[in-house]
């Protein structure tokens, strides 16, 4: 009776994925400039940092970042809903770190990114990335530089 079941639960589950095959193939593929999941590009440094809301262009920059440096960024900090006019606050920036690598190498990489609006820098070693308008800077203590 056992193997009876087995067997019938093998076959319902093997109809079912074939039907999921099959729906999937019939689907119409939207154009779209990045066509990769690249949320495999990047870790996070706690889970409470939110990353799910990242659109693909911030992910695909971060997928570039981890080819330019040869590691994963790691993501410290991404959507902030409540932090006035930055761009975390839209889900559209991310601070990173990664880790081995020297922040002057992970900001060629970031500069160097198809579709990056800021790169920022901070003291500790932190690089700020975000999809806005076109800009560069530096925050170390009390005074900033803007570029």
């Amino acid at each position: 009776m056992c193997i009876v079941f087995r067997v019938a639960l093998a076959s319902l589950l093997a109809l079912s994925m074939s039907g999921i095959a099959v729906a999937d193939s019939s689907q119409k593929r939207r154009g779209n400039i990045f066509k990769h999941d690249y949320s495999a590009a990047y870790t996070v440094q706690r889970v409470s940092v939110r990353t799910s809301c990242f659109p693909t262009k911030l992910k695909a920059i971060l997928a570039h970042i981890a080819v330019q440096t040869g590691k994963k960024p790691m993501v410290t900090s991404g959507h902030r809903p409540r932090s006035g006019r930055s761009q975390h606050s839209h889900c559209y920036a991310a601070d990173i770190r990664v880790p081995g690598i020297s922040e002057k190498r992970i900001l060629a990489a970031a500069r160097s990114a198809p579709g990056i609006g800021g790169v920022g820098r901070y003291c500790n070693g932190i690089v700020h990335v975000d999809i806005g308008p076109k800009r560069m800077w530096a925050h170390c203590g009390k005074r900033s530089k803007r570029s």
